[in-house]
């Protein structure tokens, strides 16, 4: 049957619909926005509205559709007892500065969808509802029901796929369009900690007061999510032992010395100071710069109070420019699926509230949780720092001759002419929400991955191509 179908050329036939419906999907501002949060809508207004216009499309080709209270939906077709599921999520993460085109405009530049969730995980999640719908069309023989599954709050704590695999059917076998191509069979280990230091445990350590400080820390604040590097760090200082102007003129020498971006300025009686840094993947922290521990770098330059110099030092010792956890002593390497990864994605201090680091630690499956956590536990203990696990995601497999790779590896050789072989990775996708799941694709091998980073982007011509390998990969699953 595969044969006698030109998959790409029915992909090409769409591609008028396919841009023009991506591009409206991608305007809808999907972040997650506590303050909208209501019934049908737990994660906010503009996640709800783009879960509706989702399942829209899919009900407008003829599947049947069902809503989880707004924490996932999903749209079916199809007959028979097993289930080809394919997972994809809806919710962006926040855009962040410094785009050469408006994130939610979707505008077209160079052949480039550019906007907030265009390769993650918006426009794949439209290539696999058109492919779906391509298969529809054609109207091909099938023996299973194909569900496509969205899901509300992939960037967050994945409660959505929590909450609707609690009242749905666990799919027989299925993928994410949501990662890269040929095919990812592994996923590390996912674990998402507060290290928290309360004003109780700090004082009953009873650190011994400062005998003189150039500055107070009044507050530090760096990172967005935990997921993600911190491209911004902002401190603001109170002068103690030097002034105003000697602090502004430390830093901006700091900077000029260690290469940083950023900036110094007195207000209201205090110095605040601005660090750049670049923002990446949190799965790859090393490839970006954390803006938050290179400035807590410069503080320790500083003689500060004795709470601030406590908590600067941890970091210093323990996260600055630690990527693999090799100080605090949990590195790990691993053959198949790679070291143990370490971002600092977040840093919140007050003077007098709790002082925090927000991690996410990505682990293989050579290593157990239990192995490396009790080593942090005990680091922690140092500085009175607790540990509170916000999410953890153990390792995730498929065995590579299980028939759900190997079709996959076969359509994707067949549309693309290359091998198409298998990896792991430190991510983590909807693949390891299923009992045998995947991910597969839309990241062609070679193409710069531009997923949480300023001007994203997805290639028109990928996002067609990867209709194609969607729409024969939900045939040849489910025929």
């Amino acid at each position: 049957m595969t044969t006698t179908i030109n998959w790409l050329e029915e992909a090409k036939k769409r591609q008028e619909e396919l841009l023009a419906t991506t591009q409206a999907f991608l305007r809808i501002k999907s972040v997650l926005d506590p303050e909208t949060i209501q019934d049908g809508a737990p994660f906010g207004k503009g996640i709800r509205e783009a879960l509706d216009f989702a399942v829209d499309v899919c009900k407008e080709s003829g599947m049947a559709i069902k809503d989880i209270d707004g924490y996932a939906a999903h749209a079916e077709f199809g007959a028979g007892e097993e289930i080809i599921g394919i997972l994809s999520h809806v919710d962006v993460v926040p855009e962040g500065d410094g785009w050469s085109t408006p994130p939610y405009a979707a505008e077209i530049v160079d052949g480039k969808i550019v906007a907030r969730g265009a390769i993650d995980d918006k426009g794949p999640t439209m290539a696999a509802i058109f492919a779906a719908k391509l298969v529809l069309e054609l109207g091909l023989p099938l023996s299973k029901r194909v569900r496509l599954i969205f899901g509300t709050d992939e960037e967050s704590s994945w409660q959505c796929v929590k909450r609707y695999f609690e009242s749905e059917e666990m799919p027989t076998m299925g993928f994410t369009p949501d990662a890269d191509f040929p095919l990812i069979y592994a996923e590390k280990g996912l674990t998402d900690l507060t290290l928290r230091q309360t004003s109780e445990a700090y004082r009953a350590q009873q650190v011994p007061a400062a005998s003189r400080a150039d500055a107070r820390l009044v507050s530090f604040a760096a990172g967005l999510r935990m997921n993600m590097v911190p491209d911004k760090g902002q401190a603001i200082l109170e002068p103690a032992g030097q002034t105003h102007e000697q602090l502004v003129e430390r830093f901006q020498q700091y900077l000029k010395d260690s290469g940083m971006n950023g900036h110094a300025e007195e207000k209201d009686g205090r110095v605040a100071l601005q660090m750049e840094g670049v923002s990446v993947h949190g799965m790859d922290p090393g490839k970006g710069v954390n803006a938050g521990t290179e400035l807590i770098h410069f503080l320790r330059t500083l003689q500060l109070d004795e709470r601030a110099d406590q908590y600067t030092s941890f970091a210093d010792r323990y996260l600055y420019r630690q990527h693999y956890g090799e100080t605090i002593g949990i590195a790990h390497e691993d053959a198949e699926m790679g070291a143990l990864t370490l971002n600092t994605g977040v840093l919140e201090y007050e003077a007098d509230e709790d002082a925090l680091f927000r991690v996410n630690i990505r682990y293989p499956h050579s290593v157990s949780y239990d192995q490396w956590s009790k080593i942090l536990e005990e680091r922690l203990q140092e500085a009175a720092f607790s540990l509170e696990v916000v999410e953890h995601l153990p390792p995730h497999r498929v065995d590579p001759k299980h028939p759900l790779v190997t079709t996959l590896q076969r359509v994707y050789t067949e549309q693309t002419g290359e091998e198409a072989g298998i990896i792991a990775i430190g991510g983590a996708t909807y693949g390891r929400s299923l009992d045998v799941g995947v991910a597969f694709g839309p990241l062609f091998p070679g193409r710069p991955d531009s997923a949480h980073q300023r001007d994203e982007y997805i290639l028109v011509e990928d996002l067609v191509k990867a209709t194609a390998i969607y729409a024969q990969a939900i045939y040849e699953l489910a025929k």
